[in-house]
């Protein structure tokens, strides 16, 4: 795929995911969606009983550590492990684009919750604690944040495809299951995650863009392109 293409798809994947998130909050604040997110927020709990989620104390214990990866304190200390990674490897503005990308990401989603102070879900018992308001989730929009722009940058410092594929399924893995970890554990409504996701994924494609746009003007290590030679290592033979 020629890079200016790609470069267009991300751009309007980014508008596409700003067009969602706006579309539903405009559906949340008229109330749109509350049959949906009440049907969806029980059907995690036992029937007749909203205190008590599906699955026993097992499942229960295993969301809380899963809800964890999107929790503030782990997304720093990751982000400042990989800044420091990126900078020992040489990747000394890359890792300075990250770091910005989760800190600018981090102000966005306190200015959102700000904006829409939707109170969280009353229905069920929360499960875990809670001190900031509902819309969007910040777990579910920052795990978008700081995942896929790790990955995002992890794969700008590899040739290997197969590699690249695989650094954005686990950030696309651990960023859903942050946000379902949110609805189980009744800290908020359905759709307070999906507007974290598209929201977080936005802002991630808008700064792997930006990280193109910088790399061509020579201020951002550039992204190693996997060439027709590249499977072959260094000093290997190309003959019989």
């Amino acid at each position: 795929m020629r890079p200016q293409f790609q470069s267009l798809l991300v751009l309007l994947l980014a508008l596409g995911a700003v067009w969602g998130f706006l579309a539903l909050a405009s559906e949340v604040a008229e109330g749109d969606t509350s049959a949906w997110d009440e049907r969806l927020l029980l059907s995690l709990r036992e029937p007749g009983d909203p205190a008590d989620p599906i699955g026993g104390g097992v499942v229960e214990e295993a969301l809380r550590d899963v809800t964890a990866l999107g929790g503030a304190t782990w997304l720093i200390f990751l982000a400042a492990a990989a800044t420091g990674a990126l900078a020992l490897a040489g990747q000394g503005r890359s890792s300075l684009l990250l770091l910005g990308a989760v800190a600018g990401g981090q102000v966005l989603s306190h200015l959102a919750k700000g904006v829409f102070d939707r109170p969280r879900p009353a229905l069920v018992s929360h499960e875990a604690y809670v001190q900031t308001a509902s819309f969007p989730s910040g777990h579910s929009m920052m795990a978008a944040v700081t995942y896929l722009t790790l990955a995002v940058m992890l794969s700008r410092a590899t040739r290997r495809r197969a590699l690249k594929a695989y650094f954005f399924a686990l950030a696309v893995t651990l960023t859903l299951a942050v946000g379902v970890s949110r609805v189980y554990l009744g800290v908020h409504w359905p759709t307070d995650v999906l507007a974290g996701w598209m929201i977080g994924a936005a802002w991630a494609m808008i700064c792997a863009l930006t990280a193109d746009l910088l790399a061509r003007r020579g201020a951002v290590e550039p992204e190693r392109d996997e060439g027709p030679g590249a499977a072959a290592p260094p000093g290997a033979s190309r003959g019989a």
